[in-house]
């Protein structure tokens, strides 16, 4: 009888992790299908390995985020540099104001197996699914997670956990090839905002040297 009740309470458990897992991927779903657009501040921490012995190194950076479906956002870093990382559907610039450069790239070569892809790709988790490998992971920080692994590995990106508080998106938490961790919390989102056309034209400032890749 002992035995009987411990294997329901072991099945009772699996189901249960099973259908809380599950809510991750229903997030991910409904994100891509419903939110069509959306605005947001971010706060980012990247943590790079140490090396030699010493602990690892820890960098925050923080500023506004946009975008717009299908293939368009925008990453305004305020603090403690400013930059700006644009995707207009046919290229991605990279403006670093301190260099006072610009880097270009063809969206297409670059956007595929990103983190940004799984904010801005279109409307349909499938499209996802070509890239990536998905799999809803434990709940955790109050979140439902879903971990994606590019299909692809001929990039810098290992893999991206993405949290969703509800439908909402609320952190993405990327890890490179090198070990170099980066956490991106977003705040203040607003979902299906009046985001403007304009925020994803960038042209580059006089005096700045333009660099295509």
């Amino acid at each position: 009888m002992k035995k009987l009740i411990t294997s329901v309470a072991l099945l009772a458990c699996a189901q249960f992790a099973s259908s809380a897992f599950a809510g991750g991927m229903e997030s991910l779903e409904n994100f891509v299908k419903t939110a069509k657009s959306g605005r947001a501040d971010f706060s980012q921490v990247v943590t790079a390995p140490g090396r030699d012995g010493q602990a690892p190194r820890s960098k925050t950076s923080t500023g506004s985020f946009e975008f717009s479906r299908p293939a368009r956002f925008r990453f305004d870093y305020k603090k403690p540099f400013e930059q700006t990382i644009v995707a207009d559907g046919q290229t991605l610039w990279l403006y670093d104001v301190d260099l006072k450069q610009v880097t270009s790239r063809k969206q297409a070569q670059v956007l595929g197996s990103t983190p940004a892809a799984l904010i801005a790709s279109s409307p349909d988790l499938n499209a996802l699914k070509k890239d990536f490998s998905l799999e809803a992971i434990a709940d955790r920080d109050g979140l439902q997670w879903v971990q994606a692994t590019p299909k692809v590995k001929d990039g810098q990106l290992h893999s991206v956990k993405v949290g969703f508080r509800g439908n909402e998106l609320a952190a993405l938490d990327i890890l490179d090839s090198f070990g170099q961790r980066s956490v991106i919390s977003f705040s203040k989102m607003e979902l299906n905002a009046g985001v403007s056309p304009d925020s994803f034209q960038f042209k580059a400032p006089q005096g700045v040297d333009v660099v295509k890749q």
